[in-house]
């Protein structure tokens, strides 16, 4: 098997992972990182060889907008502490208890080198955490927290790493320059990320075609990366910021096709990417056996005491912060959203598992400093690092489930109705307020004027059916009877349309150009 052969296994993996996971209650990245510890131990398999320095500019990019697409700016401002806790402050905290404690144990782990492995195993993975927890039907205060805390911790813990790295490749460490970096780095990639959102928002408009804006979404994320680093900026907060600035402003309502379309194609990719990144994380895991060769019993040591820190920082610091944020909470009534119960705190505790970002950056170590001489320890770095990797993402991600259920915890289905019922109100009134003013400036027949009144209440009451009053609800549901048999009839003469153009483009002289244009016609009429 080749490597192009490999490529193909794992995006076979992605697809069937979905199904095998939502069967059996798993996360499906977790299924693929196992697929490719399986594939491993394989003799025909061989090892993967992608570059590390391209690691991250190729998968995370548009996990990264995949993820920002199921948010906004409005949620992220609105839980800015409850993030900024997670995301930034306990990644630092994370880092220097990691740097105290592999500093202490492996011998002759410099302090610079040990704060680079506390970075790099730092931040929980966006994509996992949105994997796992999306699925388990979790609150939806938690998946918020969890999706801002994954977006944003990777931009503070890379920034770190790479300043330990550059201490320890250097030879030399200033605080002051550090921090000048950190600040400057964000800035950079705000200023790349607004700009490139601005200029991608105008190109749309002028592209027009769904299929050419489709696939420019493709391509910003990765010019926002590559163009912040450039420039010496951080490229995640540079792609975090693109996608936020198009979902904020370039949505258009009436683009019901690019709408639509869109979501499926991101949807095909994140699937695909997140496969073949988690899969690679097994993949990868030649690299720490190897290192480990007839050392087992002392770096299984290592990385035990590490994994054992990790764990425990983030609940030790859970606790208090969740204290915190809810007396905050209180105090100021802010609309923020933070665990209510000591159970999920809990569940956010378990959820932090280790991912692609982790696996990225403990492969782009360098072999060598400014020297000549070895990187210290970093066989040793590496294999702590994919220990706590495999850890938090195989025995956490595989129990979650078994501890939301247990500790039952789960979304708050009436609260979400309402708001739903609130949306279906909200779209009919404006409906009506349409319709009043057609009526203000059109002489419509009564027969008419009552037909549009009754489907501009069809509106709502298709949201949400308890919107109505009872009356109305059941004479609503005769008509969605009535519609769905019409709608079935039409569906099956547009079938027999389809079947009967899809039989020309077979006979001599047909031009299938033509066919698949009629074709595209009736495929279009189905979905009204």
């Amino acid at each position: 098997m080749d490597q192009l052969a490999l490529l193909f296994v794992l995006l076979l993996g992605a697809v069937v992972s979905v199904p095998l996971g939502d069967r059996w209650s798993l996360p499906a990245p977790v299924l693929m990182t196992l697929l490719g510890i399986v594939l491993v131990v394989v003799d025909f398999v061989p090892d993967v060889s992608v570059p590390p320095d391209l690691i991250l500019p190729l998968l995370l990019p548009p996990l990264l907008y995949a993820a920002v697409r199921r948010t906004s700016w409005r949620q992220f401002t609105a839980n800015k502490r409850p993030i900024f806790l997670l995301a930034v402050a306990l990644v630092f905290v994370t880092m220097l208890c990691v740097g105290a404690v592999a500093h202490a144990i492996v011998p002759g782990l410099p302090i610079a080198a040990a704060l680079a492995l506390g970075a790099l195993v730092a931040p929980p993975d966006p994509v996992a955490a949105t994997a796992v927890a999306g699925k388990l039907g979790l609150p939806r205060r938690l998946v918020s927290i969890l999706e801002g805390e994954g977006l944003f911790n990777d931009v503070t813990a890379i920034v770190l790493y790479h300043v330990a790295i550059a201490a320890v490749v250097s030879g030399s460490f200033s605080p002051w320059e550090a921090g000048l970096d950190l600040v400057l780095s964000a800035v950079v990639a705000v200023a790349v990320g607004l700009t490139l959102g601005w200029g991608a928002n105008r190109l749309m408009d002028l592209l027009g075609d769904p299929t050419l804006q489709i696939g420019l979404t493709l391509l910003v994320p990765y010019a926002a990366y590559v163009l912040a680093e450039e420039f010496h900026g951080s490229g995640v907060l540079a792609v975090l910021t693109t996608a936020l600035f198009l979902a904020e402003y370039a949505t258009d309502p009436d683009d019901v096709m690019t709408r639509l379309a869109g979501h499926t194609f991101w949807d095909i990719v994140d699937t695909l990417v997140t496969g073949v990144a988690f899969g690679l994380i097994g993949l990868e895991l030649h690299l720490a056996i190897r290192t480990a060769s007839g050392r087992w019993g002392e770096m299984l040591g290592w990385a035990a005491a590490v994994v054992a820190v990790v764990i425990l920082v983030r609940l030790l610091w859970l606790l208090p912060a969740t204290w915190l944020a809810q007396r905050l909470h209180a105090r100021r009534d802010h609309d923020e959203d933070i665990p209510v119960s000591w159970r999920e705190t809990v569940v956010m505790w378990w959820s932090g598992m280790r991912g692609v970002a982790s696996v990225a950056l403990a492969l782009a170590i360098p072999l060598k400093t400014d020297e000549g001489t070895p990187f210290p320890n970093r066989d040793e770095i590496v294999f702590i690092a994919f220990g706590v990797i495999m850890a938090t993402l195989v025995i956490q991600g595989l129990t979650l489930p078994w501890l939301v259920k247990r500790l039952g915890v789960q979304g708050d289905t009436g609260r979400e109705k309402e708001f739903e019922k609130e949306l279906a109100v909200r779209a009919a009134k404006a409906a009506k307020r349409r319709l009043r003013e057609i009526e203000a400036e059109e002489d419509l027949p009564e027969e008419l004027s009552e037909q549009m009144s009754r489907r501009a209440l069809d509106i709502g009451l298709r949201i949400s059916p308890d919107l109505g009053e009872d009356e109305r609800r059941e004479d609503h549901e005769h008509r969605v009877r009535r519609l769905k048999r019409v709608r079935r009839i039409q569906g099956e003469m547009l079938s027999a349309a389809r079947h009967e153009v899809v039989a020309a483009r077979s006979e001599p002289g047909a031009d299938p150009e033509i066919v698949d244009r009629v074709l595209r016609h009736l495929d279009v009429r189905s979905l009204r």
